[in-house]
């Protein structure tokens, strides 16, 4: 891993593996870990749980508050040598924007995704208030980011995983 690295982000739509791979990648690591769903407002949660997606609007007061969460994991994180490991759907480039802390070193992973695969996980999935009625306002509102690591979010996790480690 590149010292100058402290955050590791892993991003996409809903469905594509963000948490198990970014779970997975923080173990390996022995970095934190920061599930970017926890910070969403109560409304937010809500209102994707009733289908309604999300606006920028809506959207703002988590991003904030995620960047919050990120730079006081990263300061305890150096601390002990160490960085963080983070989801967030990050769809626009304005949100990563917003996300990188002015200048801190951020290693964007980008789980892409084919819409039938995703829409198939999230039919199956009944832990997440997420539902795939919503996966289409995900990738209309998605701009695929510039200078991410991309992989292909149908590989085994295990296979993500070895691979990004291998990368870093």
């Amino acid at each position: 891993m590149s010292k100058s690295v402290s955050v590791v982000v892993v991003m996409g739509v809903s469905g594509c593996g963000k948490t198990t791979i970014a779970r997975g990648l923080a173990q390996r690591l022995g970095w934190q870990f920061l599930e970017g769903d926890r910070f969403h407002p109560q409304a937010n949660v809500a209102k994707m749980a009733r289908g309604i997606p999300l606006d920028d609007e809506d959207r703002l007061p988590w991003l904030q508050q995620l960047r919050g969460a990120i730079a006081e994991a990263r300061r305890e994180s150096q601390e002990s040598g160490t960085g963080v490991v983070v989801t967030c759907s990050a769809l626009k480039q304005a949100y990563r924007d917003l996300l990188m802390l002015n200048q801190e070193p951020f290693l964007w992973v980008y789980l892409r995704g084919e819409f039938e695969l995703l829409r198939q996980r999230l039919e199956r999935r009944s832990d997440h208030f997420m539902p795939a009625q919503l996966l289409a306002s995900q990738f209309a509102a998605l701009e695929e980011p510039e200078g991410a690591i991309v992989v292909d979010c149908g590989r085994s996790p295990q296979d993500l995983i070895a691979h990004l480690l291998n990368f870093l």
